[in-house]
């Protein structure tokens, strides 16, 4: 980026670039995950931008992969959404269930903002810094079938593995209450 075409500090200082993972994002993350006595296992692999990229990733570990997606309506209502990484979305018709006005894919400067995440990197577990609560967190039905649920951990180079369980109970930790859906009847609809 030019310094011309950087978006302005905000309260979490410039956005670094998608693949700048220097300021180590995952340390505040794991210290939570151990305060809250949450066990996690972690693994490092090649940089993943795309559901497609991390097939590799997804063939050596068990459990639910995740696609992650953020959003906002006309609004400027947020909405973080983790389905499983086969599902098909009807992001058409989900704003009928959550009440809001036709979602649509947000920008990096709000991404940054709202959740301190680069693209790529977008995660169930990024609603941790989201401390003033703007962003109404969904998680797939799907996706909450599986016992162990894999998200990056705020840097798409890892993948954590973390109980269903206790990724709810981080969830809530963290002050966001999960709006499930099936997205299978959506598509039906």
């Amino acid at each position: 980026m030019t310094e011309q075409n950087s978006p302005p500090d905000g309260p979490r200082g410039p956005m670094p670039a998608p693949d700048d993972f220097s300021r180590a994002p995952e340390k505040p993350l794991f210290a939570l995950l151990d305060r809250l006595g949450i066990h996690t296992t972690t693994v490092s692999h090649a940089k993943v931008f795309s559901v497609a990229e991390s097939n590799l990733v997804k063939a050596h570990l068990p459990g639910g992969h995740t696609k992650n997606l953020f959003l906002k309506d006309k609004n400027g209502q947020l909405v973080r959404i983790s389905a499983l990484g086969t599902s098909q979305l009807a992001l058409n018709q989900v704003h009928r269930v959550l009440g809001t006005q036709r979602l649509s894919f947000t920008d990096a400067p709000t991404l940054w903002e709202a959740l301190g995440v680069t693209p790529g990197s977008v995660t169930g577990f990024s609603v941790m810094n989201d401390q003033a609560n703007r962003v109404r967190f969904v998680v797939e039905e799907a996706l909450l079938s599986h016992k162990t649920l894999n998200f990056h951990p705020l840097r798409n180079d890892m993948t954590t593995s973390i109980s269903r369980e206790d990724f709810l109970g981080f969830a809530t930790a963290t002050g966001h209450t999960v709006t499930r859906v099936d997205f299978t009847k959506l598509g039906a609809a």
